[in-house]
């Protein structure tokens, strides 16, 4: 994406350099250096400044939280397309331990009205879910984002009949369980894979893309074994600072699971058979 120098102009900001980064699939991203500062830009062309408000909304509760992330500077819309201006953090290097315990951390930081969900919806480039705030985790996890991502790849033609009975049958378990074992609503990151982490310049973790929300602290740990990306300091950081429950290695497929078909739905076909293999190894 090309920004015209008229429209760099109405940012709030003065710009003196401009630099395209990687952002994700989701965002243009760049590097802006002004006139008193480095800054990090996101556009997202055709849309409305709320677009980012989740996003804004995630970054300050981490703040609040005491979680590293970066500061929300300003946010804005200019010829249709909504922008968010965040504080450029340089790149360093660091330990994982340090990571899990921070993780650990913004997991004690749990929800202040006692339920599930978030203030913004979950807003992803092909699917959008509903954070509204439930009593109940099934209803939040299994009936909008498990079903719903059903639903979803089911309407693209990516979903396998054999999947039909292990997956009723796996969503009946899961209202079941968490009925009876509801899990503590923390402030979870919600996308928290090996490239939505790093290390500031003075070796401190660094969590950055949120998807924030109150649930199961386990959907992030299940996350994060998906892709790698995450070590044995990582676990041990983590698990010093707020062990999880035993039987969690086996708990946390099925987010392994609802990861993978996110991806099966934004990505295509080349995600079936890693859905299959969850799928039947939560099935035996």
């Amino acid at each position: 994406m090309h920004l015209t120098q008229d429209w760099l102009a109405q940012l709030p900001v003065t710009v003196t350099s401009i630099t395209p980064v990687g952002g994700g699939d989701v965002n243009a991203a760049f590097r802006v250096v002004t006139s008193a500062d480095t800054v990090f830009l996101l556009v997202q062309p055709g849309r409305g400044q709320d677009f980012y408000a989740g996003e804004i909304a995630g970054l300050r509760l981490f703040e609040k939280a005491g979680i590293n992330a970066p500061r929300v500077i300003a946010n804005g819309q200019i010829a249709g397309d909504a922008y968010l201006i965040i504080s450029y953090i340089e790149a360093g290097s660091g330990d994982q331990y340090a990571l899990g315990q921070m993780v650990a951390k913004m997991h004690q930081y749990t929800s202040p009205n006692g339920m599930y969900g978030f203030d913004y919806p979950y807003t992803g480039a092909q699917i959008s879910f509903s954070n509204a705030w439930t009593k109940d985790w099934a209803e939040l996890f299994v009936d909008r984002r498990l079903d719903g991502l059903a639903a979803a790849i089911r309407a693209k033609g990516l979903w396998q009949p054999a999947w039909n009975t292990p997956f009723a049958r796996l969503t009946d378990q899961l209202r079941a369980h968490f009925t009876a074992h509801p899990p503590v609503p923390a402030l979870l990151h919600g996308d928290l894979w090996g490239g939505n982490y790093m290390f500031d310049a003075r070796g401190q973790p660094v969590l950055i893309d949120p998807l924030a929300l109150f649930g199961d602290r386990e959907l992030d740990i299940g996350v994060t074994t998906v892709f790698g990306g995450f070590n044995d300091r990582f676990y041990r950081g983590y698990q010093d600072t707020y062990p999880l429950a035993a039987g969690w290695q086996d708990r946390i497929r099925v987010y392994r699971l609802y990861y993978l078909m996110v991806h099966l739905n934004k990505f295509g076909a080349m995600y079936a058979s890693s859905v299959a293999s969850e799928l039947a190894a939560l099935s035996r």
